[in-house]
């Protein structure tokens, strides 16, 4: 019996530019959103505006946080040197780093008072990095991560700076 060997399926070309799969992916959810990009610090991010926000953010930003997932796999298929992308949603990633960071504020707030260290978290490391960078200026208070070597939720220590 005589077989043919089976051809390899085209593949198409993945799109280069992060805004286009993403405005891809979006349409092909049958959702209607533009997307604008900007360029800032050597990152790419993405803002979605859309009148079903709640949709792409889903519980949490679980359903954010997926997409651009997605996104950044698609990107480094065609590339392994695209850059990583960030995605947000109607500000939501900046109102959700503010209100960690202001729950924190009343942790280092006791610390001040007392001088004890205070536990707090976990967070994850979006958050962690926040938390750090928002007490990087804090002539009293330093935020130090636990240590392990798992990426995911960790707690965090508010301590005196020595």
């Amino acid at each position: 019996m005589d077989q043919a060997t089976p051809t390899p399926a085209a593949t198409p070309a993945t799109p280069r530019d992060p805004k286009e799969v993403l405005q891809s992916m979006l349409a092909g959810l049958g959702l209607e959103a533009t997307v604008e990009r900007q360029d800032v610090d050597n990152q790419v991010r993405l803002l979605i505006n859309t009148a079903e926000p709640g949709r792409l953010i889903g519980r949490h930003g679980q359903t954010l946080s997926q997409l651009q997932f997605l996104v950044n796999r698609i990107l480094l298929r065609g590339d392994q040197n695209a850059p990583r992308v960030h995605i947000d949603c109607e500000n939501y990633r900046n109102r959700q780093r503010d209100d960690v960071v202001g729950k924190v504020k009343d942790s280092a707030d006791k610390v001040r008072r007392w001088g004890e260290p205070v536990v707090v978290g976990p967070f994850g490391p979006t958050d962690r990095r926040a938390i750090q960078e928002h007490f990087q200026a804090d002539p009293e208070i330093e935020a130090v991560s636990e240590e392990g070597d798992e990426a995911g939720p960790k707690k965090m220590t508010l301590r005196l700076k020595q």
